[in-house]
């Protein structure tokens, strides 16, 4: 039987012995067969120390205290009656009574005595430990139920973990701890919504080597984007110390990304990081019955991620290892959640944890829910987004467990965090929000599971909602989600992808947000016909690329924030290449092996003095519009080295993170001349035209791109039209004037003819013509027009890719063109 597929509820199949006794299993002992046996935890960590420690995963040593002696136990103190009483007519909605009867049974459970067999079975088995690693030994005690890390329920935290334990009788008690654990409120209530019988799932309990995390540092793995369900990734977070403090969401942890298609290919690299707060770590205690506290982390260690670069890949490297030994066993693909843990005094890294992920790989990617915000009041507070919903209603601040009571179903949940014994309130609120928490928190993984929005890490909830105020809460707006004050007004679109018919034109995507292009790339869609590299600039690295080629010009207080935001590289440069490379990078993995556009950077000089140190290396302009942008600036003296840079980091897109499907493309390229300098300074940066498949485009948006086609043809691999740009310049109307405002329309016939012109060129030579302008997302008659002239590919804004798409499937149809079959 495997077990992380099938029903746990079944008999033992292993022999009632086995060399470490009748209770007792080593890990090296057991396997994912036997989670009857010994609960789905301790057989996943028995399956890798047998399996996986050969590869170079590293899992602790220890043993599993097995169900049978949570039963034995239990028989020989003749409970099981009184149990039963304690929850008889349970009603899990009656929060108090809830509590009541499961204080109760843990009562009941915990005060069973230890049976002296088990008792010394547990010591001897403690004491082979100790041989192995030392006297003084201290190890995690940690429960492992028997429909505990399975496909289908998880129990994340639904039962006790007891971390640096030292000596046999503090082991003996957090093991009768642990057995009681199995009726917590959140346990009890977990069950009963997932049709488990109270009285047909058991305990055991895991007695492990304690890492030494607490020196160090430690965190949690998916091999699945947790968000949008995109199964080619590594998500992994971390924070100092122990890592109790990422799984229940006490802390903002730090946060990288791996592309598992390129890993596999050899290219090791960090598709994308975010550094968080880590305001707190756990550490060990001497002080009374606690065993672990939270102390400050130190400023300077706060301003650093918590693990190195080649850290992050080797756990991705071990997290791709165990999802396909996982995968293998169960038949199927099995997307994995995995504990990781560093030693601070061996420096290894070593698994701690792997189960099924049971929340977005569950999700069916064939369904599109689509939410747009129409309209919102001020913003009150932001943080990380989870999901993409959107809910309102009246806020609930919860300080303390004690008020959890008050709670009134269908309100937003507001606290500094969650814990797994709010598990009941959570499940009736219409969204949560945290002061505190990353993406793998308590909170976010319970609003995934419950399908709910949640915002975390807003670091100021508590302070700036109180309670009844009437609160909007926000996913929908890509990573970052956003608390309204008020009601707002949302549409919601629901599509089977999978009933979509493809039309033979291309439809290809405008996109410039790196963080929702997961989401974004299981939309219909045939590649990025437009990746903005504008938004990347401003988003993520903030400064002008100048001003970190040359920060000796700034003044002092521009020179402090530049040295704060590079902190952790090791130049102002290479900080640029790399929050580039890896926004670009983010975007071309999600829609790999699919083309992907990137457009060289098209700021107009306003744009670009507004940019920290920007304003020093700018020239005011009358008419920034027509001015010193695009191809213009890019052999210019003013912009050369931070043109330079930004090739750095398409060639490090392109060759270091093995995304070949990123073409670049040129905006704004007025002449031929000006054409045959930025290809050939592209050439001296090492983005050579043809070498290694690399195809550049232009944006095809000054009337002389479309009147000189045939000589620009010679130059580049393809046109995009920019309607945005043709417009203004064919009509002579400023499109950021509002007062002509009304003379700027695409649909006019001189703008028709002059795309007409554009597509025909670039078909009589042989290139590649697409549309990336506003025009077709706006105008159907647009979008029809240039079906009917044969274009290419037309890119479109993702929130209008659906209906543009049946309606270009309409058109052809009544063209006589036939839908494609396949890519």
């Amino acid at each position: 039987m495997n077990s992380l597929v099938d029903s746990p509820i079944s008999k033992e199949t292993k022999p009632a012995h086995s060399a470490s006794g009748r209770f007792i299993r080593f890990f090296n002992e057991v396997n994912i067969a036997d989670v009857p046996l010994v609960g789905g935890k301790n057989a996943s960590l028995g399956e890798m120390y047998q399996e996986l420690t050969a590869k170079g995963i590293l899992v602790p040593n220890g043993f599993a205290v097995t169900a049978e002696a949570y039963r034995y136990t239990l028989d020989a103190a003749g409970v099981w009656t009184a149990l039963k009483e304690a929850l008889e007519g349970l009603d899990p909605s009656d929060v108090d009574d809830l509590a009541k009867r499961a204080a109760r049974a843990r009562d009941i459970v915990y005060g069973a005595p230890t049976p002296p067999d088990v008792e010394a079975e547990i010591r001897t088995a403690l004491a082979r430990l100790a041989d192995e690693y030392g006297a003084d030994l201290t190890v995690a005690v940690r429960s492992s139920a028997t429909a505990e890390d399975l496909p289908s329920a998880s129990f994340a935290g639904q039962h006790d973990t007891y971390l640096n334990v030292r000596g046999p009788a503090a082991v003996l008690d957090a093991i009768r701890h642990c057995f009681a654990s199995l009726f917590t409120d959140r346990a009890i209530r977990y069950r009963i919504d997932n049709g488990f019988d109270h009285f047909k799932v058991f305990n055991s309990v895991g007695v492990m080597k304690m890492v030494r995390s607490d020196l160090a540092a430690s965190g949690v793995i998916f091999t699945i984007d947790t968000e949008s369900g995109f199964e080619d990734v590594v998500f992994l977070t971390g924070a100092y110390g122990l890592g109790e403090n990422v799984v229940q969401g006490a802390v903002d942890p730090d946060e990288f990304y791996v592309f598992k298609p390129t890993y596999r290919q050899g290219k090791r690299a960090i598709l994308k990081r975010a550094l968080g707060a880590k305001k707190i770590r756990m550490v060990f205690s001497d002080r009374g019955r606690a065993t672990t506290r939270n102390i400050p982390t130190d400023a300077k260690e706060r301003e650093k991620f918590c693990i190195s670069d080649e850290e992050a890949l080797t756990l991705a490297g071990q997290a791709i290892e165990i999802e396909e030994h996982y995968s293998a066993k169960a038949g199927a693909r099995r997307p994995m959640d995995i504990e990781w843990a560093k030693d601070g005094l061996d420096g290894q890294l070593y698994i701690v944890q792997a189960r099924p992920e049971t929340v977005a790989s569950r999700r069916d990617r064939n369904i599109a829910e689509i939410y747009k915000v129409t309209k919102h009041g001020p913003v009150k507070v932001e943080g990380r987004a989870v999901g993409a919903k959107i809910a309102s209603g009246k806020a609930r601040v919860i300080e303390s467990a004690s008020e959890l009571s008050t709670f009134v179903p269908g309100e937003i949940l507001v606290a500094d965090t969650t814990s797994p014994d709010w598990g009941t309130v959570m499940k009736s609120a219409a969204a949560i929000v945290t002061n505190r928490g990353g993406r793998t928190c308590h909170a976010a993984i319970v609003a995934r599971e419950l399908g709910i929005p949640a915002i975390v890490g807003t670091d100021a909830a508590t302070r700036l909602i109180r309670t009844g105020d009437m609160i909007s809460v926000s996913c929908a707006e890509g990573d970052v989600g956003k608390v309204y004050e008020g009601p707002i007004a949302f549409e919601v679109e629901r599509v089977d992808l999978s009933t979509l018919t493809k039309p033979a034109t291309h439809v290809m995507m405008n996109v410039g947000n790196p963080d929702i292009a997961f989401g974004l790339a299981a939309l219909p869609n045939d590649g990025v016909g437009l990746a903005r590299m504008e938004f990347i600039i401003a988003d993520s690295i903030k400064a002008h690329p100048m001003a970190l080629v040359h920060p000796e010009r700034l003044g002092a207080r521009e020179r402090a924030e530049i040295a704060r935001l590079t902190a952790n590289y090791a130049s102002p440069s290479e900080y640029f290449v790399k929050r580039l490379s890896e926004g670009v990078g983010t975007i071309a993995a999600a829609f790999y092996p699919k083309p992907v556009v990137v457009r060289m950077s098209d700021f107009k000089s306003n744009e670009y003095a507004s940019l920290l140190g920007g304003e020093v290396f700018e020239m005011q302009e009358a008419n920034p519009m027509i001015g010193f942008r695009g191809a213009s600036r890019y052999a210019h003296p003013a912009y050369r080295e931070g043109f330079a840079l930004e090739c750095a980091a398409m060639t490090r897109v392109r060759d270091e993170m093995g995304l070949p499907n990123v073409k670049l493309m040129i905006p704004f390229c007025r002449r031929i001349e000006e054409a045959e300098k930025v290809i050939s300074l592209m050439r001296e940066l090492g983005l050579e035209r043809g070498k290694d498949g690399l195809e550049i485009y232009v944006m095809c948006e000054i009337p002389n791109n479309v009147m000189l086609v045939d000589q620009f043809a010679k130059h580049f691999d393809g046109f995009s039209i920019g309607s945005n740009d043709l417009t203004q310049l064919t009509l002579g109307v400023d499109r950021d004037s509002e007062i002509v405002a009304f003379d700027f329309d695409e649909r006019d016939e001189g703008v028709k003819e002059i795309i007409r012109l554009a597509v025909e060129g670039a078909k009589r030579n042989g290139r590649h013509c697409g549309i990336c302008g506003q025009a077709p997302s706006d105008y159907p008659e647009i979008a029809e027009f240039l079906v009917r002239l044969g274009i290419d590919s037309i890119s479109l804004n993702p929130d209008t890719v659906l209906q543009t798409t049946r309606r270009i499937v309409d058109m052809e149809k009544r063209l006589g063109r036939e839908p494609r079959q396949t890519d």
